[in-house]
């Protein structure tokens, strides 16, 4: 990772809000998401902004790094969707490397339409030894098991406790 590279990186340009990538269309392609997308409205969502921010971040890191030994991943992304962004809007993104760790760099990132922000946000990155986050996936994908209703098993817990709603409240419990 060429820290010095990194350091100066500053990015500004536009993204063109294409029809596919509104919360209504994506909604409707996700099975948990159907029933209700027609309810939404005709905006970006905000997993594709996630997503536009992330992969301008990414590309400019990867510019710094040795790419047959590293590969730039998501750490941490703090957003703020802060107004709607309809299809067909042209947004400019301006961003900035604001911190420097060993392996890690954290990104601003800014979006306004010809109205508004729409967007601030933090993006953490982190150059990661390729080999090993490909045998850390390799061994994840060996050990997927797959239970006869078609679920995944398994153990791993996060730091999310898992919570069950109780039919008569609808408030979360722990489990």
């Amino acid at each position: 990772m060429n820290h010095q590279g990194i350091s100066e990186i500053f990015f500004e340009e536009t993204y063109s809000v294409p029809p596919e990538q509104t919360a209504r269309a994506l909604f409707a392609r996700l099975p948990h998401g159907s029933d209700y997308a027609s309810k939404l409205i005709e905006c970006l969502a905000t997993g594709y902004l996630v997503a536009v921010v992330e992969s301008i971040c990414i590309r400019e890191m990867q510019r710094h790094v040795d790419a047959e030994l590293e590969v730039v991943v998501g750490r941490t992304i703090q957003l703020e969707h802060k107004g709607p962004i309809p299809p067909g809007s042209s947004l400019k993104l301006r961003g900035w490397v604001e911190r420097l760790g060993a392996r890690s760099a954290t990104f601003c990132v800014q979006a306004s339409d010809h109205h508004e922000v729409v967007c601030e946000s933090s993006v953490t990155l982190v150059a990661a030894q390729r080999a090993l986050m490909e045998s850390r996936i390799a061994a994840k994908v060996g050990a997927l098991v797959v239970s006869p209703a078609g679920d995944f098993v398994g153990g791993a817990r996060g730091r999310c406790a898992p919570r069950a709603l109780t039919s008569s409240s609808r408030e979360p419990e722990t489990s």
